[in-house]
């Protein structure tokens, strides 16, 4: 069991896990996240919304400065205080992404509705986000979000066609998102890591929370993980899912991050 005496690093998933999935809201989660700050614990938000959204919800929690995983591990923001602190984008740049997806939907007819398709007014629709957030969901650098309207076996063939382009698809807890076949939440967990070693000198202890099957890399990648409950009806696969490692939560959203927090720490 880690510590709150540890050099622990937790890094979270954001909608359906730290924020609510309807509401945004992070208030049950609000005694924790002070008691980690007063201890200095890093909380590093791991997520496949946009750096932009992601600076904004920094602030909003008091997590300006450190570091941040954005849009599924294609983009990576290193803590303010490391020098370069130059943040790390996915080889694929956003507008690679978006041509590979039109011409593979041209070539094979996949149903789907990008947020390239939409303006911000549809996306606060389908997320319930207000218009300036809806904006800044919008301004993807290395991945492209979508809602995919077709069928399984469509699917298998769309990824089999996004392999070819050297592209993936996750799926999140609303979403689907492609990106960089490199990119991964554990390749930017596993690349922070290794700056906290570099630079603070650390041999850090990771926790990691999730709910939807993109989380899947990053919490297989952490020392011990939360899967919070959410609303995908595939769920979560682990590769090593033994109870020593991995706690369930009963609850969804923020209660059951805290509930994972209450359970490892204290």
């Amino acid at each position: 069991m880690p510590s709150l005496q540890d050099p622990l690093l937790i890094f979270t998933d954001l909608d359906g896990t730290l924020l609510d999935i309807h509401t945004y809201d992070w208030q049950p989660a609000a005694s924790w996240l002070e008691r980690l700050q007063d201890e200095q614990i890093p909380v590093i938000l791991c997520s496949s919304k946009t750096a932009a959204e992601i600076d904004d919800i920094q602030q909003e929690l008091g997590l300006a400065g450190l570091p941040f995983i954005a849009e599924n591990g294609a983009v990576i923001q290193p803590d303010v205080r490391w020098e370069p602190a130059t943040r790390v984008v996915g080889r694929l740049a956003h507008d690679d992404i978006s041509h590979a997806l039109a011409q593979i939907r041209q070539h094979a007819s996949f149903k789907f509705t990008s947020f390239d398709d939409v303006d911000e007014g549809v996306i606060a629709e389908w997320t319930g986000l207000n218009r300036v957030r809806s904006q800044l969901a919008r301004r993807h650098e290395a991945s492209a979000t979508l809602i995919w309207r077709d069928s399984d076996e469509q699917l298998a063939r769309f990824e089999e066609a996004l392999a070819a382009q050297g592209l993936k698809i996750v799926q999140g807890a609303r979403f689907w998102h492609v990106l960089d076949a490199r990119c991964g939440k554990d390749v930017a967990v596993n690349w922070l890591v290794e700056q906290y070693r570099l630079h603070e000198g650390l041999e850090p202890i990771t926790l990691g929370l999730g709910d939807g099957p993109n989380d899947a890399p990053l919490l297989d990648s952490v020392n011990v993980a939360v899967v919070v409950k959410g609303i995908n009806r595939h769920g979560i696969t682990l590769k090593d899912d033994s109870p020593a490692r991995v706690y369930h939560s009963q609850r969804p959203g923020p209660a059951g991050w805290r509930e994972g927090l209450d359970h490892f720490l204290s």
